[in-house]
């Protein structure tokens, strides 16, 4: 090589100077750094495919996950009735009426001959033991009893205050009834009920537990249907849809006759995940 291209010249070719360049050892180590940044690309992309492949695969599993609806459990809310108020005691006997006491009738004076007397007044020794009234009455002797006046009984009726038509009774002697009893509305609310809309609003496994409140008025209408909890996932607004969609009940029962009445449900949903 001339003197005058050393300096210039690349270290492979001073190497190779004079030697074959075609053998191969010199294209190699010519292309060395280019074939070494191609390798490294191509691993860094295939890791980088495997990652992102790795996620999407993990998020697809979640997405994928079976759920185990067990049954559907519904409580009855038994609320305690009060006790009968025990019976009144019975009446007090008559009394008994006071002695009647003997009476002689008084005869005011006058001045008459003596053929002229119809009816001449009693002796004074008739009236000691006697009382003097407008008229004769045979009886007890007078002994100091004191007559008693005449007392006027008044009857007294109470009036009950008439109950508003519109009031919701809390509490009643006989609650509202579905058509059928307890087994009719279980039965209504496992087949119209769906299990799964929990599940289908993605909610974590655990046991959820709603109560819904609503009126059955006098006809059987039931209405103002809400819920009294707040667990999310569809379970209030699916639990109200069954309630509002049955038929009508048969109405509680106040005093012997038919009242507005709450009523109150609780359906309990369970999600469990396989």
């Amino acid at each position: 090589m001339e003197t005058n291209k050393i300096l210039s010249a690349d270290i492979l070719d001073i190497v190779f100077e004079g030697r074959n360049k075609d053998y191969g050892a010199y294209e190699l180590r010519r292309t060395y750094n280019r074939r070494i940044g191609r390798a490294l690309i191509i691993t860094g992309s295939i890791a980088a495919l495997a990652l992102i492949g790795s996620i999407i695969s993990s998020a697809m599993d979640e997405k994928n996950k079976d759920y185990k609806i067990d049954e559907i459990n519904i409580q009855n809310i038994q609320e305690k009735k009060d006790e009968p108020p025990p019976p009144p005691p019975p009446p007090p006997p008559p009394k008994p009426e006071p002695p009647k006491v003997e009476m002689k009738q008084f005869t005011p004076p006058v001045i008459k001959k003596d053929d002229e007397v119809e009816q001449p007044p009693p002796p004074q020794e008739e009236l000691k033991d006697v009382k003097i009234d407008v008229k004769n009455e045979e009886g007890v002797k007078d002994e100091g009893i004191a007559i008693p006046e005449d007392i006027v009984k008044k009857e007294v009726i109470e009036e009950k205050p008439q109950e508003d038509e519109n009031k919701i009774f809390e509490k009643v002697e006989v609650e509202a009834a579905f058509p059928g009893g307890d087994v009719k509305w279980r039965q209504y609310l496992t087949n119209n009920l769906r299990a799964d809309v929990p599940v289908e609003n993605q909610a974590p496994e655990g046991t959820y537990t709603t109560v819904i409140q609503f009126v059955v008025d006098k006809e059987g209408v039931i209405s103002d249907v809400r819920a009294m909890t707040n667990h999310g996932y569809g379970m209030e607004e699916e639990a109200i849809r069954v309630i509002k969609k049955g038929p009508k009940w048969t109405p509680a029962i106040q005093n012997g006759r038919q009242v507005k009445a709450y009523r109150k449900q609780p359906i309990t949903f369970q999600v469990q995940g396989e």
